[in-house]
């Protein structure tokens, strides 16, 4: 009997990580580890066959460490999933919502709530992840403590939904990425691909400006360009960057061709455009 593949997420068991595992790999084990770095290690070790991370939020923004740990050189993206996110504000059987007085859940999920929180005046305590806390609310039985987490979290942990879909805005959307040891490239032609890339700049005058020229110039349009720091030093700042298209497309290859004159570069993945994307990009033009 051949074993079934594993995937890994940040979190527990309910967490919305799972939650994107579950949808997009429902016949994967889904396996819990407790930090993005433990993800990360055990894809580069073969304990399990895949990881699904979360990157950013229309909401909140990036997810902090990702970028500093997406170019290992063992992990490769091979995909991307936009999971609509919907919190729940949970707390003990019995309890209502005057009793609550602090709130526990991941810093992201706080910071997606931040609105609602503050109109329902309640205390934000940051905490390791949004499943995590749900359990730690089930377990201390205090009614003036709730959680901030998904309705798989509720059914889990055996939570009440003091007040349902707490997100500030309708929107809120988190993107995750799908991660393999192996480098598995989506082939040109087959629909829209995205490719993610990491740079660092030559240090010379202008290099950012002309490093990115080569991309305005081919037509290759470039979806996402976040900077961070590398080693703690200040002049030592990496560039993430999406683009749409593949570097067998004529035009990506000239235009990687032109940055590598002015920063030093690596691919790290080239796959399906998600579908969401089109999907937005229909509701920009229509205004729905």
């Amino acid at each position: 009997m051949t074993a079934r593949q594993r995937i890994a997420f940040q979190g527990e068991r309910g967490a919305n990580s799972h939650i994107a595992c579950r949808d997009v790999y429902p016949d994967y084990d889904a396996v819990p580890y407790q930090t993005f770095d433990e993800c990360f290690g055990a894809l580069e070790d073969g304990a399990v066959d895949l990881a699904m991370i979360p990157v950013e939020n229309s909401t909140a923004g990036r997810v902090a460490d990702i970028h500093h740990l997406l170019p290992r050189p063992a992990v490769h993206i091979i995909g991307e999933y936009f999971l609509p996110v919907r919190h729940q504000l949970l707390g003990i059987p019995g309890a209502s919502l005057d009793d609550v007085k602090t709130v526990h859940s991941h810093p992201q999920a706080l910071a997606q709530c931040r609105v609602a929180l503050r109109e329902l005046g309640l205390v934000a305590v940051a905490a390791a992840d949004t499943a995590g806390s749900a359990r730690e609310i089930s377990e201390a039985g205090d009614p003036s403590r709730a959680a901030i987490a998904s309705r798989l979290a509720a059914e889990a942990y055996g939570l009440q939904i003091l007040r349902a879909d707490l997100e500030d805005e309708e929107h809120n959307t988190t993107r995750f990425l799908i991660l393999s040891s192996e480098n598995l490239r989506a082939a040109a032609g087959i629909g829209p691909i995205v490719t993610t890339f990491v740079f660092k700049v030559h240090n010379r005058p202008a290099a950012l400006y002309k490093a990115l020229g080569g991309f305005a110039t081919n037509g290759v349009n470039m979806t996402k360009l976040e900077s961070y720091m590398v080693g703690g030093e200040f002049v030592a700042t990496q560039f993430l960057a999406d683009i749409e298209g593949s570097p067998e497309d004529s035009t990506v290859a000239s235009a990687f061709e032109e940055l590598s004159f002015y920063a030093d570069h690596r691919i790290l993945g080239v796959y399906r455009a998600s579908r969401y994307r089109e999907r937005e990009r229909i509701g920009a033009r229509t205004g729905l």
